[in-house]
């Protein structure tokens, strides 16, 4: 800021008498003035306010002590930039040497082609091995991401959406004969569609599967009214079921009561489920009985 040669100045090129400026915090600040070096005419000055205010500005945070809501605001940004560092160290630094152990248990196999049936097996579980652990990887990247997507509330027809999802998974499954039954009067619900639709994809997805020793795999979707605004769906099978007393592990990261080779999976849709769930103001939860087959409860805002 260049100002004219009106004031008074000492011999160092101060200006007496200088105007005080306001911070927006109930204290002022003394300009000081020094003359320019760079000015033609010599007679201007430069203000060195920038750095006075950057150091009272910082000077009066340290002193005005910081609000509750700030100070979690602040440990909300730490933790989701620490989640952040992790999620790229598990998509990239972890993974490079499983591809390098997989890489290299190929070149193996493919130079030494007459090895021992043994060594060959070994060999094949060396490879799976580092194959599903990549796949637990890239499944727990795809779960550390579910809290960072924004959200988009509105009305949702589930009856419309249950029914786009249950022709999908239906057609993931074709030699499996299914028999829906989908309320199609569910009542709208306040929620973001593409959430709640991943929710649905997993719960009927597991429904199906589990059904698979079935003659006929049987689906059925309720609904109810429940205190407080809120809306209960329900989705019954007739699948194998489990124990009640195992229902916790379900919700577990790489929960799983069934081997992967019956029935394939990482064991995170249920826990993506519930984190899904409560960003979206709601819960799941789920019942069972060995053999009978399950019961998913799902609590959500009415529209």
């Amino acid at each position: 800021l260049l100002i004219g040669n009106d004031r008074p100045r000492s011999e160092y090129g101060h200006v007496f008498g200088a105007p005080r400026v306001a911070t927006g915090r109930g204290s002022h600040l003394m300009l000081g003035y020094q003359k320019s070096v760079s000015a033609p005419a010599g007679d201007h000055a430069m203000c060195w306010l920038a750095d006075l205010l950057k150091g009272k500005e910082k000077m009066a945070n340290e002193l005005v002590p910081e609000s509750p809501l700030a100070q979690l605001q602040r440990q909300l940004d730490a933790a989701r930039a620490e989640l952040q560092d992790f999620t790229y160290a598990v998509s990239h630094d972890l993974r490079a040497p499983l591809r390098h152990i997989n890489a290299f248990a190929q070149v193996i196999a493919e130079d030494w082609p007459d090895m021992p049936g043994e060594v060959a097996g070994h060999l094949a579980t060396i490879r799976q091995s580092a194959q599903l652990l990549s796949s637990q990887l890239e499944g727990l990247t795809q779960l550390s991401r579910l809290g960072l997507q924004t959200l988009n509330v509105q009305p949702v027809d589930v009856g419309a959406l249950a029914q786009e999802v249950a022709e999908e998974v239906a057609a993931k499954y074709p030699q499996q004969p299914v028999q829906w039954q989908l309320a199609t009067d569910v009542p709208q619900v306040l929620a973001d569609a593409t959430l709640l639709r991943q929710v649905l994809v997993q719960v009927l997805d597991n429904a199906v599967k589990f059904s698979c020793r079935r003659a006929l795999a049987q689906v059925e979707l309720t609904w109810q009214t429940l205190e407080g605004g809120r809306c209960q769906i329900t989705i019954r099978d007739h699948g194998l079921g489990f124990a009640p007393e195992q229902a916790h592990a379900l919700f577990k990261v790489f929960g799983k009561l069934h081997p992967v080779r019956e029935f394939p999976g990482l064991g995170l849709g249920l826990v993506a489920s519930r984190k899904l769930m409560e960003r979206l103001g709601g819960a799941i939860r789920i019942e069972g009985l060995l053999g009978e087959g399950c019961c998913v409860t799902m609590d959500v805002i009415r529209s």
